[in-house]
């Protein structure tokens, strides 16, 4: 008898957000910002899950939208098999501890009137059927100490930390609660550079410790080749390339990707490659182009590419690409030349 595979712990179907802007007409928006259009993916217990793309793609809107912090505007997420898409909030506040969220900004994400053991404990607090205070404060040290810092600087301000410490303070808030799945937004995109793999390396050793599922959202390719599982690539609030990450690494399947790896730096200075330069700039998701999205940019663009959606389909094992071109043969970053 075979095992049967283990459902996934969080299953996206077709996510959309869209934001009306400007006017209406009979009480419907003229225009919409489509921040997220179509996504679908899928994430195993214990998946780290890396999402990349430009400022503007929809990552973070993205990160959001599925953790119920904005409410979609259509599709389907599934947690642990349960549809929260549409919940209340009442419905949802007992998945909440479940599900939790790393910010980027450690400063604007903590309040300065507050003291850290009321900031790591707010997640506690708010829930119904909230520990006793001597319970919650020995969750608050716990978490405080699981991330390096010390169970003694619960009574201290954000502003008596620095920026490394104060992102510890807000993986700490995310733990307290004991979560299976964990949206990092780019969290140490506002370090300084020599604390950012400290930071990475704690949210691995906790993810380890906790089994935690994580959405890593980035925009630093190294960072997320050296610790994700798998990549997703989005562009203008699709995704365009999904794959284990040594198979999107070594053989991009879609331009963009392409694009990006050429961008990324390689620590070997035998490795050459050409730089790819995108022409123009991410256009408007007020409008975006018929077609394939990429195809105002892309130096493979063909006639057809404006006229047909390339959806994701399988062009390997485990990997998916959104583009009608099958004859292309991709530069890979790890390939000198």
């Amino acid at each position: 008898m075979t095992d049967q595979p283990s459902p996934p712990i969080l299953d996206v179907q077709d996510l959309r957000k869209s934001f009306p802007v400007g006017g209406t007409l009979f009480g419907r928006s003229l225009l919409a910002v489509h921040a997220v259009d179509g996504v679908s993916f899928a994430m195993a217990q214990g998946e780290v899950l890396g999402l990349v793309g430009e400022s503007g793609s929809g990552k973070s809107t993205l990160g959001r939208t599925l953790l119920r912090l904005m409410r979609p505007t259509g599709g389907r997420v599934l947690f642990e098999g349960t549809d929260i898409t549409t919940l209340s909030r009442r419905q949802l506040k007992p998945i909440r501890p479940r599900l939790q969220f790393v910010f980027q900004d450690p400063a604007a994400s903590l309040n300065p009137r507050m003291t850290v053991g009321r900031i790591v404990a707010m997640p506690l607090t708010v829930q119904k059927g909230a520990p006793p205070a001597a319970e919650r404060a020995a969750k608050v040290g716990a978490a405080l100490e699981t991330v390096g810092l010390s169970a003694h600087h619960a009574d201290r301000f954000p502003h008596e930390f620095s920026g490394g410490q104060r992102q510890r303070i807000g993986i700490a808030r995310a733990l307290v609660t004991a979560p299976r799945l964990l949206v990092a937004d780019e969290p140490v995109s506002a370090l300084d550079v020599s604390i950012q793999a400290q930071i990475v390396n704690l949210l691995m050793e906790v993810k380890r410790r906790l089994d935690l599922t994580l959405l890593f959202i980035s925009h630093d390719l190294a960072v997320v080749g050296h610790i994700c599982d798998r990549v997703a690539v989005m562009y203008l609030g699709r995704i365009v390339e999904i794959a284990p990450t040594r198979a999107l690494f070594e053989t991009p399947r879609h331009p963009y990707t392409e694009a990006l790896l050429s961008a990324a730096p390689i620590p070997d200075p035998t490795l050459r490659r050409p730089r790819i330069l995108l022409k123009g700039e991410l256009p408007s998701p007020l409008a975006p182009p018929s077609g394939c999205p990429f195809r105002t940019r892309c130096r493979y663009v063909l006639p057809v590419c404006a006229e047909i959606v390339p959806p994701l389909r399988a062009t390997g094992d485990g990997h998916f690409a959104a583009c009608l071109r099958d004859d292309l043969s991709l530069a890979s970053p790890l390939t000198a030349t």
